[in-house]
């Protein structure tokens, strides 16, 4: 077997043959995604090329720059490509042909876990609803004890934190980095406002290696300042040059809103980030009306601005800015990924409700009640909302992807709100909170919804055919 962290400093080591290098790993890449897969679009099957590409660049650019010491690059490597790629295809398909006889599915590729609803920001249109005296969170027990379950019974190597604020979960003298520290062949990505990390958390994540902040942000310091709080983006520029200095990769999550999608649009906002910040990549959500947003219609992008971002997002992976846009790149993954469906995840918080998703704060199992009866967290993929959801995306997303629906559409929630009330939300669903279930009685929410699916659907539907169904390999 290739020893994966011999050849990377090798590499590193020998400036001279890193070019050469690179161009192999991108051909091979190229061959992998493009050439050898036969079951998506060619015009998928470019983006995700793309999207590789600039990911293993900009990474390369940054460890170059010495933004990742030798040990969390030891650290990944193993978390990361060992894990996902240098594992037995026979046994590993056997594994999954053993969860799918128990399950009734294949297993779910990562989890969402926010321990935690407290905050020390109360941040404009919260999807979370969090703040400083919000109290709920999960035991240290229930915490280990979820990704011990996913660890072994899914064999799941990708965990991502959420909150509320992630690094103030505590449960007596246990936190956030202990769990990091217990699982080393997990990676984890954790949701953070980066107004916590300081020296000496800094240096403990470098010690463990294998977990990776994605610090919010909302522009640049006046529209990050307007929702989080005054003097926050100097807080969060402090946190960044911390992480550079110890050798800690970090990743920006932006909300995109009505108030910051020009800046968006702009090239300087990405030269900033990635090239002046060190950013190694970039989530984009564009703001859902949930929790504390809901009734934010106003600041949500319309479909014309939308179709804006999407076509920005193309350009920027030809720019090799590895960015993502939790929406407009549906066609990375193949659709929705909620639900716990292979390739996607389910999402768990501080109540220990079990969610298809971040954005679906609907509900029928809890992790505490299933671990009180002796079962598996895994048991929740068999709910009636679970198994609705994933039909849904099999029928019209995964079973043909050669003839998949419009992934330009690829959200259950927010891109198919009538469907999803109609045929995936069952009776035996609730809210997870008070505003979720006040919802579901607001006709003009979900006139509003609708009416944006309905929007959205007659700007993409003709670019979803001509630059995917009709574009042969």
């Amino acid at each position: 077997m290739i020893n994966i962290n011999q050849v990377l400093f090798s590499m590193l080591d020998h400036k001279v043959v890193q070019q050469g290098v690179v161009k192999k790993i991108e051909s091979q890449l190229y061959k992998s995604i493009v050439e050898d897969s036969d079951n998506d679009l060619l015009a998928v099957k470019m983006k995700k090329y793309d999207w590789s590409r600039a990911l293993l660049r900009r990474a390369l650019t940054n460890i170059n720059k010495g933004y990742f010491s030798r040990h969390v690059l030891e650290r990944l490597s193993n978390a990361l490509l060992e894990g996902a790629f240098h594992r037995d295809k026979t046994s590993y398909r056997a594994f999954v042909n053993d969860y799918k006889e128990k399950f009734g599915v294949k297993p779910p590729s990562f989890l969402v876990i926010s321990p935690t609803q407290r905050c020390n920001l109360k941040c404009t249109n919260c999807y979370a609803c969090s703040d400083a005296q919000t109290t709920p969170h999960l035991s240290y027990d229930v915490f280990d004890k979820i990704v011990g379950d996913f660890r072994k019974n899914a064999n799941g190597r990708f965990v991502v934190i959420s909150g509320g604020e992630p690094t103030m979960y505590h449960d007596g003298d246990k936190t956030l980095l202990d769990i990091f520290e217990k699982y080393q062949d997990v990676f984890f990505m954790f949701y953070t406002n980066g107004t916590l990390i300081d020296q000496k958390m800094a240096d403990r994540l470098e010690k463990t290696g294998n977990a990776v902040p994605a610090i919010s942000v909302e522009g640049y310091e006046k529209e990050t300042d307007e929702r989080r709080g005054k003097g926050v983006f100097k807080r969060i520029l402090r946190s960044f040059e911390i992480l550079r200095n110890t050798g800690v990769p970090y990743i920006i999550s932006v909300t995109t809103t009505t108030l910051n999608t020009e800046l968006l649009l702009s090239d300087d906002f990405y030269k900033f980030y990635f090239d002046e910040q060190g950013v190694s990549f970039m989530w984009q959500f564009q703001l859902m009306p949930i929790g504390r947003g809901k009734s934010a219609f106003e600041m949500v992008p319309p479909p014309a601005d939308r179709l804006k971002l999407y076509r920005k997002w193309e350009q920027m992976l030809k720019n090799n800015y590895p960015v993502a846009d939790f929406w407009n790149s549906g066609v990375l993954v193949n659709g929705c990924v909620a639900y716990g469906r292979n390739g996607g995840y389910v999402y768990i918080d501080w109540n220990g409700d079990i969610m298809p998703c971040v954005f679906v704060p609907y509900t029928i199992d809890n992790v505490n009640k299933l671990y009180a009866e002796g079962k598996s967290l895994c048991t929740a993929l068999k709910s009636p909302l679970m198994i609705n959801g994933r039909n849904w995306q099999n029928k019209t997303q995964l079973d043909n992807r050669m003839h998949a629906d419009n992934l330009l559409m690829p959200c259950s929630i927010r891109d198919h709100y009538e469907n999803f009330r109609s045929h995936i939300l069952t009776k035996e669903s609730r809210g997870a909170d008070s505003v979720a279930n006040e919802i579901l009685k607001d006709k003009e929410y979900y006139d509003n919804l609708v009416k944006y699916d309905k929007d959205l659907e007659n700007i993409t539907e003709d670019i979803w055919e001509k630059e995917y169904l009709e574009v042969k390999s």
